[in-house]
């Protein structure tokens, strides 16, 4: 199957496992989508991923986190910003800040795939793919 924002695609197959109480999600992996999977588990958002290669593309599972009390998921809201329609882009000095900080922005710069935070201490811009909190 071909979409047209594999981005989006990942953000709404982690929404709807999400929504749906599941453990493990399978997402079709390119190497955008291991780069914000590996950013989201740095910052503490998922439990585990792994990548597994099926010969062709391979598959990505993402191993949900959920509080062991409230079973409230650890990702409040996942939000596609930069669309294939209309890109967004940021300069240094006007990177997005997400609940005052409490969130995070992240951005496909010429550094790599980077958060708002690590763009602001590398003083580089870019493109605004999400916002997660």
């Amino acid at each position: 199957m071909i979409t047209t924002d594999p981005i989006a695609d990942f953000l709404t197959r982690i929404r709807n496992a999400i929504k749906a109480r599941h453990r493990v999600v399978e997402i079709p992996a390119s190497n955008l989508k291991k780069e914000l999977t590996v950013l989201l588990y740095d910052k503490g958002y998922i439990a585990s991923y792994k990548f597994e290669d099926n010969g062709l593309q391979g598959v990505i599972k993402i191993a949900l986190k959920y509080n062991p009390v409230t079973k409230q998921s650890a990702i409040i809201n996942l939000s596609r910003v930069s669309k294939p329609g209309l890109r967004k882009y940021v300069k240094s000095t006007e990177l997005p800040r997400v609940l005052n900080g409490l969130g995070i922005a992240i951005l496909s710069t010429s550094k790599g795939v980077v958060t708002d935070k690590e763009a602001r201490t590398l003083n580089v811009g870019g493109e605004v793919l999400c916002y997660v909190y």
